[in-house]
């Protein structure tokens, strides 16, 4: 029996590497010889650097601005002239001081120095994986660090999206001229555009700390930005694009001025894993991810390892913390089982407390109860 559990994070409680080893430690408990490969997988934010190293990547750390102007060690991933980033690892909710948000304030600039990390190390392809961000700055940070002049009055532009309202001008000159030369690939599954409803302030910045007043003028500050580097900088209008406005807009600093094309997370993860010829050889593919609802049908990770494994004649099965998937939903995305931590613990907090441990008791049920089904052809929805 050869299992494949391609797992995402369950956040605030376990990695995916986490997730596959207790599953794993579970199913052993009841079939000691199974044969279990785990591939760490992402839609893009974190957890993505994780899946590359995994896959053979090698592992670069440097020394970057933080979202609020402090040094961070983050760490990206390096294969030849491939490059994967978090954004999270540079600019994200997770590295602020204290975990203090600072929503009017935070910067990408990080991000910015680990592409140019990624260049000095002679990477022409660069994967950058968004989610998680702590700024709304519409990609400005990024920028700067990239060498594009952003000036307000007599001076640069101070950092963190409200600055943006006092913008006077914009220079690409500077722009590193490597980034010319190379492949940029925004890993996102957000389709958001940069401004309004939809936009970056008004649907993220609210996580990220921006009160209502915050985000009017977080979406001032965005919408100037966009205004003056289309026009005096003579890029595309990118603003509508969809992924525009992901991670606080550096998606649109990253589709309009580097050139950078989107792709959801799991295509990307699953082009570097090589998880699609993985799940050819699988008898029984495990995946999941924190929460399974109406969200995760929009193209989370656990879909496009479901959809993968369907392709390969594979079954697939779904562990989670929660599921509001109704069984209907479930099976039209290829999931046979869906295992919530829930049904094991009610209580979320304890719950999340005691993920690994509950995660070995679905392993157990996988193998006594899945597994079989599996064997015998006799599949059927299981909440």
């Amino acid at each position: 029996m050869r299992i494949l559990i391609a797992s995402d994070k369950f956040k605030g409680s376990a990695t995916g590497a986490e997730v596959a080893e207790a599953l794993a430690l579970g199913i052993r408990e009841i079939i000691p010889d199974a044969e279990i490969e785990a591939v760490p997988v992402a839609d893009g934010g974190e957890g993505t650097v994780d899946a590359a190293l995994a896959s053979g990547f090698e592992a670069v750390t440097v020394s970057v601005t933080g979202p609020t102007g402090e040094a961070v060690a983050a760490r990206f991933a390096v294969h030849g002239a491939d490059a994967v980033i978090e954004m999270a690892a540079a600019s994200g909710l997770d590295v602020l001081p204290g975990g203090v948000k600072a929503a009017l304030t935070a910067t990408s600039r990080g991000t910015g120095e680990l592409i140019t990390a990624a260049l000095d190390r002679g990477c022409t392809t660069i994967v950058l994986g968004v989610g998680g961000s702590a700024n709304t700055d519409g990609g400005a940070g990024m920028l700067q660090a990239l060498g594009v002049s952003l000036r307000a009055g007599d001076g640069d532009m101070p950092p963190g999206g409200a600055a943006l309202v006092a913008l006077d001008s914009i220079d690409v000159a500077g722009l590193d001229p490597r980034i010319a030369d190379a492949t940029i690939v925004l890993a996102s599954d957000v389709d958001n555009p940069l401004l309004g409803d939809r936009g970056a302030a008004a649907v993220f910045a609210p996580q990220k700390g921006a009160s209502a007043d915050d985000v009017a003028a977080l979406e001032a500050g965005l919408s100037r930005f966009a205004a003056l580097l289309e026009v005096q900088a003579g890029v595309r209008p990118s603003a509508e694009l969809p992924g525009a406005g992901a991670a606080g807009g550096v998606g649109y600093a990253a589709l309009a001025v580097l050139g950078a094309r989107r792709e959801p997370g799991i295509d990307v993860i699953q082009r570097i894993t090589g998880l699609g010829e993985r799940i050819v050889d699988a008898d029984l593919v495990i995946t999941g991810e924190g929460s399974l609802d109406d969200q995760s049908l929009g193209g989370k990770t656990p879909l496009g390892v479901a959809a993968a494994a369907r392709a390969a004649a594979v079954p697939v099965v779904a562990v989670c913390g929660r599921s509001t998937l109704t069984e209907a939903q479930a099976a039209d995305a290829g999931f046979l089982a869906v295992l919530p931590l829930s049904e094991l613990e009610p209580d979320p907090a304890a719950s999340m407390a005691n993920a690994t441990a509950l995660l070995l008791q679905l392993g157990r049920r996988i193998a006594t109860e899945i597994i079989p089904r599996s064997l015998a052809g006799s599949w059927s929805s299981m909440g």
